[in-house]
């Protein structure tokens, strides 16, 4: 990579690890990493996602720079129906969750379908993608783009943004964490949307109507319904299809923070018709159960694998000497166990460690949603 000196990146990074561990959510994060990462290895067009880390699916917030809002349909139906080059859900499998198209391509990006349908009409000409995970577990995508006549993205920047990978994504584990809220919103039931084989939407409950208006501002498709339906609504739809069509596996199934600060699970499944054939997409929004959370929140405060059973049988009720008992422990080491859980979840009892993770009336830290953005 011609550019920054070594001793210069790396100043870099530290500065923008810094600035990012400040963010006080993910949309204040990606807007920190990119305005520092900018300066080390130029781009023209980038996209910040949060993912589901349990699914792999893209949620909200996202923060888009310098792309049109056409395009996400597009992008989608490639990574989920066509693509077979740097596959997110590869990615967050492999050694190194971090790959440039034209180095996978040898150059030859037309291979690319993504490349073919999304990249070419825009005029960009290399995609550089990582997956922020933890553990296996996706927490967020980077996509950023280069335009024709850039070079390509090299080793050098790849192997800045494999370092920013861990410490990225534990900064989005992070803003799971909870903090007291409103009870959750009753008024409204199941949202169910209909969408076609293309992803065009056919119908809508007034029940999605309401949770639609609540969902955080981002990329979205206007349709004749006088709806706005954000990408990752729309992808979860494609994603249930390309399940049916088995070209694709997992769930088609993604949480999602809205404006008011209430969890909503957003699942789709493809429905068949008389004859056999795959029919609409039908995609239902409703709020999410403590269930539905729970691992979500787990994982933010960074609790082991003993400390999460632990908690769990605490949240049953139990004593120290029966949890001893299930867990084949001292009551010695469950209690050493029950310190950490506290000082971790900053709590003091066990009925405060239970209302803070698995009550209802507690809900992750309300995002302002996607902001696009267009950079000189």
């Amino acid at each position: 990579m011609t550019g920054p000196s070594s001793s210069r990146i790396e100043v870099g990074r530290t500065e923008l690890l810094s600035r990012a561990a400040k963010a006080t959510d993910a949309l204040g994060m990606f807007a920190e990493a990119s305005h520092h990462l900018r300066r080390l290895m130029p781009y023209d067009a980038a996209v910040w996602r949060v993912t589901d880390p349990l699914t792999g699916m893209m949620a909200a917030p996202i923060r888009a720079e310098n792309l049109d809002e056409g395009g996400c349909a597009v992008y989608w139906e490639s990574e989920l129906f066509t693509e077979n080059i740097n596959l997110f859900r590869d990615l967050a499998r492999a050694p190194v969750p971090v790959a440039g198209l034209r180095e996978s391509t040898g150059d030859l990006p037309a291979r690319s379908s993504l490349y073919q349908e999304f990249m070419r009409p825009r005029g960009l000409q290399d995609e550089l993608r990582a997956v922020l995970r933890i553990g296996g577990r996706p927490h967020g995508h980077i996509s950023l783009f280069r335009a024709k006549g850039r070079p390509a993205f090299g080793a050098t920047e790849m192997k800045l943004i494999e370092s920013l990978v861990t410490p990225l994504a534990k900064r989005l584990r992070a803003f799971a964490e909870p903090t007291p809220q409103a009870l959750p919103d009753a008024r409204h039931g199941p949202g169910l949307l209909l969408f076609d084989a293309s992803g065009a939407l056919l119908s809508a409950n007034e029940d999605a109507r309401a949770h639609l208006e609540d969902l955080p501002d981002g990329p979205a498709t206007s349709f004749q319904l006088g709806l706005r339906v954000p990408a990752w609504v729309q992808s979860t739809a494609l994603k249930a299809r390309a399940i049916a069509q088995e070209r694709d596996r997992g769930q088609a199934r993604v949480r999602v923070r809205t404006r008011s600060g209430r969890w909503l699970v957003c699942h789709a499944s493809c429905l068949r018709e008389a004859d056999g054939k795959l029919g609409p997409s039908a995609v239902v929004i409703e709020p999410a159960k403590t269930s539905e959370i729970v691992p979500l929140i787990v994982e933010a405060y960074e609790l082991t694998e003993r400390e999460t059973e632990v908690t769990r049988l605490i949240a049953r009720g139990l004593p120290t000497g029966e949890i001893a008992e299930r867990l084949h422990l001292s009551p010695h080491t469950v209690r050493d166990h029950v310190k950490r859980v506290f000082e971790k979840v900053g709590v003091s009892s066990r009925g405060e460690l239970v209302g803070k993770l698995f009550t209802e009336y507690y809900a992750p830290f309300a995002d302002d949603g996607m902001v696009r953005v267009h950079d000189a």
